[in-house]
């Protein structure tokens, strides 16, 4: 048999063994590798894209204004400022959402590279002064920065959220705990009412207090929401999109003249997303020693 899913193999160990000893051919959706013949089956990004647009949404539902400047009769509303914290796919798709509800977007990531996708979506980059920050790895990832570059990190955002009405968060590192960006400290310099929506709560949160699947409201009067599988409130579009991952990603693997399912894995895609395979684990990088050729 073979599991073809979201298998969560950092955090879950015991069921990659498990499953190798049960003799399956496991692979994780998760750790598809980050190029271009691959995209069409990258459930990360599927996903993370429902996941910033909705977080948007759901920070709106929960702001007490409106997100565009307005002038009325009765006087001029001012434009929400939004700040997203992470400018991969969920990073970008909240920027482009909240920007085409009317907000004064900026965003924030360790990544200089992001900078021009931000400023393409109408965003403003909230740069860290730090000659030596380059927070990529070779796959395209964030990475762990080092303490100096956090303080200066600190200082900057710090003084950005104390004029931010909304907030929300998509960092996260593969295989770590979310790093925590927005303190507690940071919190409390914030405005009563305003909006946190951490979409990393998952993996621990991105900022201090929150909790998942819980809403928590400061002694300031800060909200920080810690949604818990957010796409699932738009199950339709998300059940659609995995579906299509998995079968691009199942097509690979068919061998059209037998009909059968055959993994080559010599395959780059096969190769970094198999855990187990005859009886053993696989992947190096939860104790195998290398993916056997076939």
């Amino acid at each position: 048999a073979a599991i073809i899913a979201l298998l969560d193999p950092y955090d879950r160990k015991d069921i990659i063994e498990k499953m190798a000893a049960a003799g399956v051919s496991s692979f994780a959706m998760e750790l598809m590798p980050r190029i271009s013949r691959a995209q069409s089956m990258d459930v990360l990004s599927s996903q993370s894209n429902l996941a910033g647009y909705r977080a948007v949404l759901d920070a709106a539902h929960e702001f007490g204004r409106i997100y565009p400047m307005m002038m009325t009769a009765a006087g001029t509303l001012p434009p929400a400022r939004v700040v997203i914290v992470g400018a991969g796919v969920a990073g970008l798709q909240a920027i482009a959402t909240a920007k085409r509800l009317g907000a004064v977007v900026s965003a924030f990531d360790v990544r200089p590279a992001v900078k021009e996708q931000v400023q393409s979506l109408g965003g403003t980059f909230i740069e860290v002064e730090d000659d030596a920050a380059d927070g990529e790895t070779a796959g395209g990832y964030a990475k762990e920065m080092s303490d100096e570059y956090k303080a200066k990190q600190a200082a900057k955002l710090k003084e950005v959220l104390a004029k931010t009405d909304i907030v929300i968060t998509t960092a996260l590192i593969p295989g770590r705990p979310a790093p925590e960006i927005v303190t507690a400290d940071m919190v409390a310099g914030m405005k009563p009412g305003s909006v946190i929506i951490d979409l990393a709560a998952e993996r621990g949160g991105n900022v201090a207090g929150a909790k998942l699947g819980e809403t928590v409201v400061t002694d300031n009067g800060v909200k920080i929401i810690g949604p818990e599988n957010i796409t699932s409130s738009v199950a339709t579009d998300a059940t659609a999109m995995y579906a299509k991952n998995l079968l691009n990603f199942i097509t690979l693997s068919v061998d059209k003249e037998k009909g059968t399912l055959a993994f080559n894995a010599e395959d780059q895609i096969i190769a970094e997303t198999m855990l187990t395979r005859d009886g053993k684990v696989v992947h190096p990088k939860f104790g195998g020693e290398e993916v056997a050729n076939g």
